[in-house]
Formats: structure tokens, sequence, C-alpha cells
């Protein structure tokens, strides 16, 4: 791999191998090695991570799920593009995160997956939600649109025991791909099964015969999607590998610098991390009591303090507007304030 990331990229473009490739298996052996767990598969975006998952578990139209409202809306959006039904989770409105006892509580004979989105990199109470969803046969996601890097009993996302995880790798995540993301498997068989549907349900060994024309024997059998990351994307991501522990170690360090600064201030305090979890610091989350001014505060100051996010349940495309006491409460209050690591505190 050159060391000039320019000339890289010069090679790649003019090699005539644009698509997924050497650098896109580089690229998944790295994130491997980096997660703990070796079924990992790259995907030319986040959407296509979600709706590859959805299909490789079979779900169907009119399928419930059960997902928290307080995350992007790219995290449920593909349930309506499958015709999922969702049922909203409430949250505990100290740390953003999925209520158990919520959950409990919304899961039927009807429910097919639990979605666990952990907000903003700070991880929910995963333990005892993987329990919980073993105990009913339903299987956990561990939604880590924004949780890359983030840590559980010192293992990170991806290796925490969840049935599938899910990342982006879009521009403003940790790694940036530009665009992509990728799935992670604790079962070999979803893993091999997600393989094929990436692309387009095809199973590559035997798909062109010895003249390489396509072989009319092998036959597609299940839903697929053209997903696989290109060389490009993957390069870029096998370079901010190199460099991710560093950019994590600054977010931080950049979060340590906030805690003492927040100590400081009257009626806001930092979100609640849950026990033996380290948030990868994507963002500092706080609470404020008047959240508005808080906001206008931290911009005045050259911060760009913001909500990040809205409340999915505002949104008619989901058709379930249930009003959740948690996550009013956490709306009302959250606040994000920059700690990546190109800001140094």
């Amino acid at each position: 791999m050159p060391d000039n990331i320019e000339v890289g990229i010069n090679e790649i473009l003019y090699s005539g191998k644009l698509s997924y490739g050497d650098y896109g298996r580089k690229f998944e052996e790295k994130l491997a090695n980096y997660i703990g767990n070796k079924n990992v598969i790259s995907v030319s975006s986040y959407n296509h991570a979600m709706l590859i998952l959805l299909t490789t578990l079979g779900l169907k139209y009119g399928d419930e799920v059960i997902a928290s409202p307080v995350s992007c809306l790219a995290s449920n959006q593909p349930f309506v593009t499958k015709g999922l039904k969702v049922v909203w989770a409430d949250i505990n409105p100290k740390t953003g995160s999925l209520s158990l006892e919520s959950v409990r509580e919304k899961i039927t004979s009807k429910t097919k997956a639990i979605f666990h989105n952990h907000y903003c990199g700070y991880l929910g109470d995963i333990d005892e939600l993987n329990a919980l969803g073993k105990a009913h046969g339903i299987p956990v996601i561990d939604d880590c649109i924004e949780a890359f890097g983030s840590e559980l009993n010192g293992n990170k996302t991806g290796n925490l025991g969840t049935d599938i995880t899910v990342f982006s790798f879009q521009t403003v995540r940790l790694p940036n791909t530009i665009d992509g993301g990728a799935l992670v498997f604790n079962d070999d068989e979803l893993f091999e099964k997600a393989k094929k549907i990436r692309d387009y349900g095809i199973e590559r060994s035997n798909f062109r015969d010895k003249l390489n024309e396509i072989n009319p024997k092998c036959d597609i059998t299940m839903e697929g999607y053209g997903a696989l990351m290109s060389e490009l994307n993957s390069y870029i991501g096998v370079h901010q590998m190199l460099e991710v522990e560093d950019l994590l170690a600054q977010q931080r360090q950049n979060a340590e610098a906030w805690k003492n600064t927040i100590k400081g201030m009257h009626n806001i305090c930092s979100l609640e991390t849950t026990p033996n979890t380290l948030p990868n610091n994507w963002v500092f989350g706080i609470l404020a009591d008047n959240k508005l001014e808080t906001i206008k505060d931290f911009r005045a100051k050259g911060f760009y303090a913001t909500s990040v996010h809205i409340n999915n349940n505002i949104y008619s495309v989901f058709n379930n507007k249930e009003e959740l006491k948690g996550v009013n409460e956490f709306m009302n209050k959250f606040v994000a304030i920059p700690c990546g690591w190109w800001i140094t505190l």
C-alpha cells in the first residue's frame, strides 16, 4: 500500500479495478482486528447496511421491531422502506439510551427484533438488553451509527456479545470513508448470508464458468443489493484505521477537559454514562435546565452546540406518534458540544 495517499488514490483510479477488491478485504481485516470479531463486512453506505441487516434477518412487511425514537433518522427510516411496524420504546432521560423496563413492556409475540441505538456514542445497558432478547428468542442489534470504538468492560462495539452490530463510516464518523458502513455478526451463517445479500444475492464462487461467462447453473435465491464498498472508499478506510486509536484518544482527552469545565457551570451536568462503558466521545453530551440559552451561550463562545437529532416519533412516516415521558425529558435538556479530534481544549 503506497504511503503517499495521493499516489495511492491515483493508482486505484487508473488501475481499472475500482470495485470491491484487495483494499476492500484489507479494510475488513483491519476492522476485524480492531473490533475483535472476524465476521465483518463493509458496505457502500449505512443505509445499505441497515437494509442488508433487515433482509438477513428475514424481516417481512408488517413485522414489528422495537427501536428508540431518540436516534438519527437514518437509523429508523429503513424500517419504513421495508414496511415494518415500528414500536417505540422509551429511554432513560439521564443517558439517552433505551429503557430496559420500557423495552420489556413493549415485547409481544409479534416482536421480531430489538434495535439498541447508542446515542452519540454513549452505550446503553448492553448486557441486560441482550439477556432480555435471548430470553424471548428475539435478535438484538447494536445500532452503533455513532458508536464505533466505544467500549464495554474493555471490549469494543462489535465484540460485546450482541447478535449483530451496524456501523456508519459517513463523513462525520470514525473511521471516515466519505460514505460507507459495516455489519458485524456473532453468527457465522448470518454472516455468510449477509455477504451474498450485499452482492445481489450472488454466490461468487460459481457465478462464472471457465470462460468467465455467467454460469446459468448458479441460481439466485434471495433478495440482494449492490452494496459493495469501492476500492477508493476502502483505501481511505484503511488509512483511517492507521490513526483511529490516536483520534479516539484525542476525543477522550477533550471529554475530560469538558468534564472539568462543566463542573463550574450552573444548571448544567454531564450526560450520565452506563457503568463499565467508555464512550467514543463523538460529541460531549450535557443536560441543561435551559437548553436554548445553553446552546446560544456555547455558540457565542465559538463552540457549535446542537441537539444533533430530533426524536423520530414526531414524524408521520412512522405512523406512531406515541408520547414518551423519558424521550420528552431528554430532548428538552440534551445538548451536544464539540469534542472531536480536530478540537484542542
